[in-house]
């Protein structure tokens, strides 16, 4: 069915949050990481993440405890991290609105910067775990932006990021988006943010890609109050 965006607010802009691993990047980087240089032990911490046992920030202090690499052996892993190839352009788009945009992840914010670098966009804000050695073949996490009262116990409570005035666009994947899906004016929304959106009746579009999501922005820009956005009904 259609549903309106649920807020007049046709004289604000919009604020881009959106996610990294898997959104931006096509892979998740700190799985990855793991895959390639993780210690026994990393997998355990995963399950027990997934079951529930345990929140995301408990679970990344104690993956990223378990890395053995040098800085140099990170930084050549992460220069052949992919990204979606139409997010720069989906980037420019948003820039010419001058709507912000800012990076929220539960990732590793080393990473991201390096990747970020690599294609021209470091310019992006960036609020994400803080990942620092803890030497030469060690390292630690940092939690800057977590929350005590995050609902999803997130190293980075991307809820927290969201404004108080003016309408939120999240684009995102997974599980810690879950804590600002219900506070966006609308999700782009794949894999278990898509999911979730659907269990939760939350005002969303699936969008598989920033092609997109690029195409999408249009009718946003036109429409900033009157904008449809279609929800999927569970069957």
């Amino acid at each position: 069915m259609n549903a309106p965006l649920p807020r007049d607010t046709s004289i604000q802009p919009w604020t881009v949050l959106c996610d990294f691993d898997g959104t931006i990047a096509l892979d998740d980087v700190t799985d990855s990481l793991l895959l390639r240089f993780g210690r026994p032990g990393w997998d355990a911490l995963e399950s027990d993440w997934r079951e529930g046992r345990i929140g995301s920030r408990q679970c990344m202090a104690g993956q990223v405890a378990l890395l053995d690499c040098s800085a140099d052996e990170l930084f050549d892993h992460v220069a052949a991290v992919p990204i979606d190839s139409h997010f720069a352009a989906f980037v420019e788009a948003v820039e010419a609105r001058g709507w912000p945009l800012v990076i929220v992840s539960d990732g590793l914010d080393l990473t991201i910067n390096a990747i970020l670098r690599r294609h021209g966009l470091a310019r992006l804000p960036v609020v994400a775990n803080h990942l620092v050695p803890d030497g030469p073949r060690r390292w630690k996490l940092e939690f800057p932006n977590a929350r005590t009262n995050c609902s999803v116990a997130s190293g980075t409570c991307k809820c927290a990021q969201a404004p108080g005035a003016g309408r939120v666009l999240m684009i995102g994947d997974g599980a810690s988006d879950f804590c600002v899906a219900a506070r966006a004016d609308l999700n782009f929304a794949r894999k278990r943010l898509l999911e979730h959106c659907l269990d939760q009746g939350l005002p969303h579009h699936p969008v598989a890609d920033f092609q997109q999501a690029l195409a999408l922005l249009p009718e946003l820009a036109r429409h900033p109050a009157a904008a449809q956005v279609t929800l999927v009904a569970r069957p």
